[in-house]
Parts: C-alpha cells; sequence; structure tokens
C-alpha cells in the first residue's frame, strides 16, 4: 500500500533505537513512511519526520507504540478523537495490551499494511476533572496525600447520590483497567469483553467499602467532600493534579474509543492468562506447558516418556 505512514510512540526513558532502527529499515526498504512526536526528534533517525504531538494519530494511518502499557495507553490517548490501529511492541515488564516482540517485527508490519490482524476494540472514560477534559482507556484516579488524611467524597450514579467514601484512593476503571491500580486495591478482574465501569475504593476506612460495577449507559460523580484532604487526581498513573482540595470529577463509559492490533488474538490470551497467575489466578501445570514454546515443549515431553521395555 503507497503512501502508508506509521506513527512512532517511544517509551519516554527506554532505550528504543534498535527497535527503531528495525522499523526504520524495513520502512525504507518497502517504500514506506514514519513520523514521530517533535519532543522525540532527536530519537530517531532523520529520515522519520517530526509532527506536533497533537497532530501525529491524524497524520498517519497506524501507531507503533515502542513500550510497555504505559505507552501504549498513551498511544490510544493520542488517537481517541479518530481511532488509529495501534500496535505494541513489547519493551516493558508484565504488559497487559502489548503483543509483538522486537524480533518478530518485520513480519508484523508487514502484515500491518496488508491489513491481516483483527482489530480489540477498547473503551475508555470520557472524564470531567475540576472543569478539565480529560481521557483515561485504564482508570481515574483520586489519591491521598502521604500524611494529609484521607480521600473522602460522594458517589452519585446518573444523578442520584448512593452514598460516600472515607480511603485511601478511589479508584474508577474501564474493563482493560480491571487488571491495573482497581485490582491492587481489591477489585474485580472484569473480562475485556463485557462493556463496564467499576469503582473501587482503596483501603477504606468508613462509607462504601466494596467495589461498585456499573453500566456503560451509567455516568458516574465523585464530588470532593469539605472534611476531605487534599487529592492527587491521577490519569492512567499519570498525574494530572497534584492537590485538589475542591472540586468534583465526572466520568462517562466511551465504547470503541481505541483500536490495539492483534495479530494472534488465541496466543495473546494465552499469555495474559499466564501473566494474570503470576498476580493472583494459579494456572495448572499442563496450562503452563501449553505456553512454552515448541521446541522446549516438545523436549519436555520426550523426557517424561517411559524408558522402553
Amino acid at each position: 500500500m503507497a503512501g502508508y505512514v506509521f506513527g512512532l510512540v517511544l517509551h519516554p526513558t527506554r532505550d528504543v533505537s534498535e527497535v527503531v532502527g528495525t522499523i526504520a529499515r524495513w520502512a525504507g526498504q518497502h517504500g514506506k513512511s514514519l513520523a514521530v512526536r517533535r519532543e522525540d526528534r532527536h530519537r530517531v533517525p532523520t529520515s522519520v519526520e517530526a509532527v506536533p504531538a497533537r497532530d501525529l494519530a491524524d497524520h498517519c494511518d497506524a501507531l507503533i507504540s515502542i513500550g510497555g502499557d504505559g505507552t501504549m495507553l498513551g498511544a490510544l490517548r493520542m488517537a481517541v478523537r479518530d481511532p488509529k490501529p495501534v500496535l505494541g511492541v513489547h519493551l516493558g515488564r508484565v504488559g497487559f495490551l502489548v503483543e509483538v516482540e522486537p524480533p518478530d517485527l518485520p513480519r508484523a508490519l508487514e502484515r500491518l499494511v496488508a491489513h491481516d490482524f483483527t482489530v480489540e476494540s477498547h473503551a475508555c472514560l470520557a472524564c470531567d476533572v475540576c472543569g478539565d477534559d480529560v481521557v483515561a482507556f485504564n482508570d481515574i484516579a483520586l489519591v491521598r496525600q502521604p500524611g494529609a488524611g484521607f480521600v473522602t467524597a460522594t458517589l452519585a450514579v446518573d444523578g442520584q447520590r448512593y452514598g460516600y467514601y472515607r480511603c485511601d484512593a478511589l479508584v474508577v476503571s474501564t474493563p482493560t483497567g480491571s487488571t491495573a491500580y482497581s485490582y491492587a486495591a481489591g477489585g474485580p478482574l472484569i473480562s475485556p469483553a463485557t462493556e463496564a465501569l467499576v469503582v473501587t475504593p482503596s483501603a477504606p476506612m468508613a462509607g462504601i467499602s466494596r467495589s461498585v460495577l456499573l453500566s456503560p449507559h451509567e455516568s458516574v460523580h465523585l464530588e470532593l467532600r469539605p472534611d476531605s484532604a487534599p487529592v492527587a487526581v491521577e490519569m492512567d498513573g499519570l498525574l494530572i493534579r497534584e492537590a485538589a482540595t475542591e472540586g468534583s470529577v465526572h466520568v462517562r463509559y466511551v465504547p470503541d474509543a481505541g483500536r490495539v492490533v492483534r495479530l494472534d488474538p488465541r496466543r495473546y490470551q494465552e499469555r495474559n492468562q499466564l501473566k494474570l497467575s503470576l498476580l493472583d489466578l494459579p494456572l495448572l501445570p499442563e496450562q503452563l506447558r501449553e505456553l512454552l514454546p515448541d521446541g522446549l515443549r516438545e523436549q519436555l515431553n520426550r523426557r517424561e516418556l517411559p524408558p522402553p521395555r
């Protein structure tokens, strides 16, 4: 496909030069173009076009996220106005969103331009945070400042007040984000195929003490109470307000806001199941065996054959 442009979204601190070099060589050999945010100009070859960050997604046919889940979430937020396919290249640690390992990049790029992939749709949270509009694909969180007291806020759903929270943190998450902060706070794991949002308090002291699972058609309104300590507001783990002492957060669920490229959905789900087992969902030994590379699995099987009689 002539004129195809890849937008590169780089991890802010990791060395991505090797992966960028692989992509640049492939693009040069196949007549494809690359673009990057202006602030990352110094991290890529001169052949890569630099554009304003707000224009990167509009300028490209697809985005390539190079890093971990945080980088992937940033790429999805960039393209939220006009969702583009986002391919995740894994340079992180656990990583529930990214799929492609660096050695597999050339084949992945071929399949991307040939449209030989499936799209995994992701919802986001459209949030009004004290008058500022932000978007979160994982979660929005109100977090206490150490030594300053507790987050105290009321909950309203579709305008109806339900109760209040007094806790260390208050997390509103998507199904994708249910494996992140919400899960660490004791919230449920929610299937990515489910349309829902969940409100989870961390270390609740009073008021609502369990996760509240809501329909995607219901809006959530959290209002800081006068007796609340100053709170930090985080969006997908990024600090957006440092010490809010008043105001509210209004959250609504937006379906199909992000498009994640999946090249092998079944294998991806198996890997994620293994990653979840490292957290809290143990797998059976035969399930772990199925996730081994073919050669290693065959070698293990040969070792366990009974000796010839």
